[in-house]
């Protein structure tokens, strides 16, 4: 039987669908499968009609762990891929659906995989795909009381992971190993997995998003550490900088000037703010002080099940098969400081997770932001 948390998924969902003039979601990107129906992993599949019916595809192998998550107990295994697209016709027969709309999530999904989800044998001729990309991050925008709260959770993981990475920043240790004492701390600490980690070290921290490297850490070097734990399926996104030694005078003044510019945008996370005056409110100070062939890149996107996801600004935006966003609402959580100031041979960079509030910001990570290790 279904709880009451994803029944209230799938009913909002179904009505966003007929707003859209869909007949049927399938959807394999595991976030959105978690979302709606309680589990969500690779090589599976789930239908959505827009009566809110629900079906799960899953690998025979899986059937068992599924049935204990999942909020919805119509599952069917398979063993491979034919067997995948027989089980997705065998569903549009159960639902009565012989032509429509059928939405899928574009973004997602590789060429050869969308050819597989709109395989002759598998949807009727007369269904026709839709990209459904944007419906599923509307749905998924303003997060519950209980998403916010899981999103604390992970934020107190990141803290520690980035403890225990700042901690292990010295002379003649690797980035690698930065990001190893990170990840191991967070997994000690509830985390189930996380997303891709950062660490750059020297003239690395000028790139945008350094993934870690064997490259030793110098004496006076500033090193770039963001991670993005995922904690009972929900990710929190932390950069801090610090210093391996003593930073130098123009060194510790951009940093200083970043983190204006990051108060700044936080301060006004809160209900009806829009992404572009929030990425202003860094931005302007940058300029002002000089830096602004330094900027880079959107300076904030969504985080929740997926550590970036809706919304985006609106360059951002389109690039990523999403729409510009409306004015943020109350309980949208942000990643803001995702790009920085690149100075030519080191750069600086901060990130927190917020929640945006309705008269005033929740922060949800909490690691103090200090270049020089106390």
């Amino acid at each position: 039987m279904a709880d009451s948390i994803h029944s209230a998924r799938v009913k909002k969902c179904a009505e966003l669908m007929t707003k859209h003039d869909l007949d049927v979601l399938l959807l394999t990107k595991p976030s959105n499968m978690f979302y709606l129906t309680g589990d969500g992993r690779l090589c599976s599949y789930a239908m959505i009609t827009s009566r809110g019916e629900v079906a799960l595809g899953v690998p025979s192998t899986d059937i068992e762990d599924v049935a204990k998550t999942a909020a919805f107990d119509k599952i069917v295994g398979f063993e491979d891929e034919v067997g995948m697209i027989h089980s997705i016709a065998h569903y549009f027969k159960e639902f009565g659906i012989s032509k429509g709309s059928m939405g899928i999530e574009n973004t997602f999904l590789t060429m050869s995989m969308q050819g597989m989800l709109t395989h002759p044998h598998a949807k009727p001729e007369q269904v026709a795909a839709k990209d459904a990309t944007h419906l599923l991050s509307q749905l998924r925008l303003v997060k519950e009381a209980a998403e916010i709260e899981l999103m604390k959770e992970a934020a107190r993981v990141a803290d520690i992971g980035m403890q225990a990475a700042i901690d292990a920043v010295a002379a003649g240790v690797t980035e690698s190993e930065v990001a190893g004492a990170a990840e191991y701390a967070m997994r000690r600490h509830g985390a189930e997995g996380f997303w891709r980690s950062y660490v750059a070290a020297g003239p690395r921290t000028n790139i945008a998003h350094g993934l870690p490297s064997n490259r030793r850490i110098e004496s006076g070097d500033l090193v770039m550490i963001d991670i993005h734990p995922i904690v009972n399926n929900y990710s929190a996104d932390l950069c801090r900088m610090v210093c391996a030694g003593t930073p130098s005078t123009i060194q510790q003044e951009v940093y200083d000037l970043y983190l204006q510019g990051l108060l700044a945008a936080i301060a006004k996370c809160s209900n009806g703010v829009g992404m572009v005056e929030l990425e202003n409110a860094m931005h302007d100070i940058y300029k002002a002080a000089g830096h602004k062939d330094h900027i880079f890149g959107p300076a904030i996107h969504g985080t929740g099940i997926d550590f970036e996801e809706a919304p985006l600004p609106p360059g951002h935006a389109f690039f990523h098969g999403e729409k510009a966003p409306d004015p943020l609402q109350t309980n949208t959580v942000i990643a803001v400081g995702n790009c920085g100031l690149y100075c030519g041979s080191w750069g600086i960079r901060i990130e927190d997770t917020v929640a945006v509030g309705t008269a005033e910001p929740v922060v949800l990570t909490n690691y103090p932001r200090e270049l020089v290790r106390k």
